[in-house]
């Protein structure tokens, strides 16, 4: 008998593999079941993060259609992402079965995922990169849930939110919070232009403000191909005709995205250039400036107008040349070789304006001065016009140097350029005028490499040109371009450098204009009175911003070098007519350092005293009597030399006390505090970043020590040293010794020699000039 007979039959278990995909369907089919009205109106929060990230990396990226079409296409890409992520991160919540509102959780997790990813490919470290993906998508957890609750009725605790947002630690001025927040970018404290004490006895210039507008009216117009798509003044607008240039031979590589942009390859680039012109009969010396590498879509030229209506109201005719096409884009990179094709543009802009004189009705017919040219350039464009005024060394055989022939460039100025190495070579300039300025605080060419330029410029003792440097404590990289904005480097990567210590650009455009001015003045229009701004900055304070740092340096054909530490190794040899001793401190002849630790194109001799030295110590530089001597020493009205203040590598942050005492052959001393003089000056330790954190963790950790090797040149006139001792008689000088007085005094030695207020050509000047190889 079947005892199971009249009983239901049993169920059979369905399959754990059924069992398994039945519960991830409930599950994907509940994935927004705890998004109530509150979590999907947070979803803001997180959008916000996520399309501020992406708005930066636009802004960074420009498309060339405007910032306001860029912002919008950034609110679709971030919407689209987000809402990718979102929901795929809200799947995989839902998949694992945790209770919480896995959309809007989705949502928080992909917008730390998108600003990690972008600041990742902006050169932001990996850790860095999530610090600041977590604090941005913390940012945008309160915010979404503030609004939540606002729009879902509960006012206050919405509002008692938003208050908490407002006062966290990681939302101040200064940017999220990250390890090391606390140190804050600095100068050493007092470090500014002026020291009260020793700044009494310094004559200003008797001259007028050479930042002023001078005494001329003139006339702005455009010079262009007139066929530009994006600019009307290089377009129907543009004055006068210019011609295109084939580049073919100088670039391989044009992307189709590139002449998509411009509508050109490089076998047409056009010759574009704003011009300033005096009115008036002219000639008039001509003034070339050329623009760095900025974004291609963010146009860079207009950006010297204040240089150009400046230089033209004091009779110069000043040309803010485009070269627009050579630079970056996200889009379609940059072009090889493109700091060779920026000194052949200029060339062409030579030949090209060398045409327009010579041709009845052109305005510029018999206008220019063709035994007075300058080039002007910044950044990348500094490095080109040194370049252009080398032009044999990379352009031997091109037949726009017989064109150019007729120009003769006189001087060279160049804004925190630029000094790679193109093909084999690099500038070197002779008899020519070089100017260079540079910021303390410049993000992008943070390394002062127009210092390298500065050392190879030389001049013979019959010429009238001159080298001059300006070191500023403040001023960063991109102001000298009024149309750059306030940021060193491209968005995002940008956002994370300190604005706190950094000058305000019109003040940074105001050094600039000093600066420029005057050197134009004393280069082409022989104003040598001028020259007195360049041996001494003091000179002319009252044209300068106060509350900033300088450092100068200045040599012309007046210079009789004693030594310049170039001849060899051997640290007891002072050029071909000296010895040296020390005592009481530590010596060495070495390279010039940068920021990053490489070599700055000159040696020196770095004296070091102990910090438990009590004695005397002291560099001796002993003269060899003889005929070689009695050259340098005839004529010349006191010492020279350039000195770098290295306490900060040492452990100490206040300036050397330095004594020079100079003695002749009778053994008569004289000896001098170089505060008397000058005071040396600590030296600008600058933080670039936001936080001492994120400064290794920022560009592939580039910005290095906190400060380079900086020189600062000294003049110490022989009348001085006579009223400390009347019996001195500098025309037998027979030593020369620099005293350090204080424990862990450190400091660099270079161009140590005599100056003469005129050019007095010695029987040694040719021999001791440098001779860089070709």
């Amino acid at each position: 008998m079947d005892l199971q007979l009249g009983r239901p039959p049993v169920p059979e278990r369905p399959g754990r593999l059924r069992t398994f995909i039945h519960t991830l369907g409930r599950r994907i089919r509940e994935t927004y079941r705890y998004d109530t009205l509150i979590w999907r109106t947070g979803i803001a929060g997180p959008w916000m993060a996520c399309f501020a990230a992406v708005a930066a990396a636009m802004l960074g990226s420009p498309t060339g259609l405007g910032k306001p079409a860029d912002l919008l296409l950034a609110a679709g890409i971030a919407t689209a992402l987000l809402a990718a992520a979102g929901h795929l991160a809200a799947a995989l919540l839902a998949l694992a079965g945790l209770r919480l509102p896995r959309l809007f959780t989705g949502c928080l997790l992909g917008s730390a995922g998108i600003v990690m990813v972008i600041l990742c490919n902006a050169h932001v470290a990996a850790a860095a990169s999530a610090a600041i993906a977590g604090a941005a998508a913390a940012l945008g957890a309160l915010a979404g849930a503030a609004a939540g609750l606002v729009r879902t009725g509960r006012i206050v605790p919405g509002l008692l939110i938003l208050a908490a947002l407002a006062s966290l630690p990681f939302i101040p001025a200064g940017g999220f919070p990250l390890p090391g927040a606390a140190e804050r970018d600095s100068t050493e404290a007092g470090v500014l232009a002026a020291d009260t004490s020793a700044s009494a006895a310094v004559v200003k210039l008797a001259e007028a403000n050479p930042g002023a507008p001078g005494a001329y009216a003139y006339r702005s117009f455009t010079y262009a191909g007139g066929s530009d798509r994006h600019r009307a003044e290089y377009g129907k607008a543009a004055a006068v005709l210019s011609s295109s240039v084939n580049a073919s031979s100088y670039i391989k590589k044009w992307p189709p995205l590139r002449k998509l942009f411009w509508g050109f390859g490089p076998e047409s680039l056009p010759l574009n250039g704003r011009v300033w012109m005096p009115e008036g009969n002219g000639p008039f010396p001509l003034v070339l400036i050329v623009h760095g590498n900025h974004m291609m879509e963010d146009f860079s030229d207009g950006g010297y107008d204040y240089l150009g209506e400046l230089l033209a109201s004091r009779g110069f005719i000043a040309i803010s040349l485009d070269e627009n096409f050579l630079n970056y884009s996200v889009w379609s990179g940059i072009p090889e070789e493109d700091y060779k094709l920026r000194a052949w543009m200029i060339l062409k802009h030579l030949e090209q304006l060398a045409g327009f004189s010579d041709k009845p009705g052109n305005p510029f017919y018999n206008k220019i001065d063709f035994a007075e040219t300058a080039l002007i350039g910044h950044s990348r464009g500094g490095q080109a016009v040194a370049m252009a005024a080398d032009a044999q060394r990379w352009f031997k055989g091109d037949p726009v140097l017989e064109s150019v022939s007729r120009f003769h460039i006189s001087a060279v100025a160049a804004l925190a350029p630029t000094d790679q190495t193109v093909g084999s070579g690099q500038a070197r300039l002779r008899d020519i005028s070089y100017m260079t300025l540079q910021g303390a605080r410049d993000g992008d060419v943070h390394d002062f490499y127009g210092d390298r330029q500065y050392n190879r410029s030389v001049y013979s003792g019959h010429t009238d040109a001159f080298k001059t440097s300006l070191y500023i404590g403040d001023a960063n990289h991109s102001q000298f371009n009024s149309d750059w904005g306030m940021y060193d480097l491209a968005f995002p990567t940008g956002l994370f450098l300190s604005r706190s210590r950094i000058m305000d650009g019109e003040e940074q455009r105001q050094i600039a204009k000093v600066y420029i001015s005057a050197f134009l003045e004393a280069a082409l229009h022989g104003r040598k009175e001028y020259a007195g701004l360049f041996r001494d900055y003091r000179r002319g304070l009252e044209w300068l911003p106060k509350e900033t740092s300088y450092f100068n340096r200045y040599q012309d054909g007046g210079f009789r070098g004693i030594t310049d530490f170039e001849e060899d190794r051997d640290k007891t040899t002072a050029g071909q007519i000296g010895t040296i001793s020390a005592a009481g401190l530590r010596f060495t002849e070495e390279t010039a350092k940068d920021r990053e630790g490489e070599g700055k194109g000159t040696f020196g001799a770095f004296l070091e005293r102990g910090a438990d030295d009590t004695g005397e110590a002291f560099y001796r530089i002993s003269l060899k009597a003889g005929p070689a001597a009695d050259a340098a020493i005839y004529g010349a009205d006191g010492l020279t030399f350039s000195m770098a203040n290295r306490n900060a590598g040492s452990g100490s942050g206040l300036a050397p006390q330095v004594e020079v005492e100079l003695a002749d052959r009778s053994g008569n001393k004289a000896r001098l505090p170089l505060t008397a003089v000058m005071p040396p000056l600590p030296l600008p330790k600058t933080q670039f970043t936001r936080t001492a954190w994120l400064e290794k963790r920022i560009s592939d950790g580039k910005y290095g020590n906190p400060s380079e090797a900086v020189f600062q040149t000294y003049e110490l006139s022989f009348s001085l040293f006579r009223e400390k001792n009347p019996s001195f008689n500098p025309a037998q000088l027979a030593q020369i010794a620099f005293h350090l007085l204080s424990g862990k005094d450190a400091v660099m030695l270079d161009d140590i020699g005599l100056y003469s207020s005129g050019t007095h050509p010695s029987l040694i000047q040719t021999a001791l000039i440098r001779n860089e190889p070709d």
